[in-house]
């Protein structure tokens, strides 16, 4: 039996004005994880292209269709590009995993989730508001707790330390989607829920 297609959706804000910052962070495990499929796939690079207000890349892994897509609606308006998204591709709500970064989380920790709030995020919050519901599988990623005000904040890039464990941080989280790809999310929770897993 074919498995499901997944939808792999990472937040954060176009343009090269927020690249590096904190709130970007599911932009860049999105450009990881097609650095890494390019890597191990001898067929031609997938090309990017712009579908519901989004960059967005189809190909497969483990024999199961892969979108992955970055919104470029800015984060706050995130969440008409994923229902967009979810619609166009037909894709059941238990195969979506949206990638972002979180302030109640420290720098270096992973965790997934199959519902929760919007813990304050914005894109979030948009995004639950767009659904219609909570309950979808989310990946959050440790930025660590706001020095002075928030959006000041996450929109700063990391220090030097900051940017060594956050990289590592980007590799587990592949890890962790791949692990949503070819098992299921309670094994990614089981697996990656806890600082320094592997």
């Amino acid at each position: 039996m074919d498995k499901k297609a997944k939808l792999i959706i990472g937040l954060g804000n176009p343009g090269i004005r927020y690249e590096h910052t904190k709130h970007n962070v599911g932009f860049r495990v999105i450009d990881a994880l097609y650095e890494e499929l390019c890597k191990r796939d001898s067929q031609p690079r997938p090309t990017h292209t712009s579908i519901c207000n989004a960059l967005v890349i189809q190909t497969t892994w483990h024999d199961t269709s892969i979108i992955l897509a970055k919104p470029m609606t800015y984060m706050n308006n995130s969440g008409a590009a994923v229902a967009a998204l979810a619609r166009r591709f037909e894709i059941p709500l238990t195969e979506l995993c949206i990638v972002y970064d979180d302030v109640h989380l420290d720098i270096g920790v992973l965790r997934m989730r199959r519902k929760g709030s919007d813990g304050g995020q914005k894109g979030m919050k948009s995004i639950i508001h767009h659904l219609g519901t909570t309950e979808f599988p989310r990946l959050r990623i440790g930025i660590g707790e706001p020095i002075g005000a928030l959006v000041d904040y996450v929109l700063t890039e990391f220090s030097e330390d900051e940017e060594i464990e956050i990289t590592h941080t980007i590799d587990r989280a592949l890890e962790a989607i791949e692990t949503f790809v070819t098992d299921d999310i309670l094994t990614v929770m089981n697996k990656f829920n806890s600082r320094g897993s592997s």
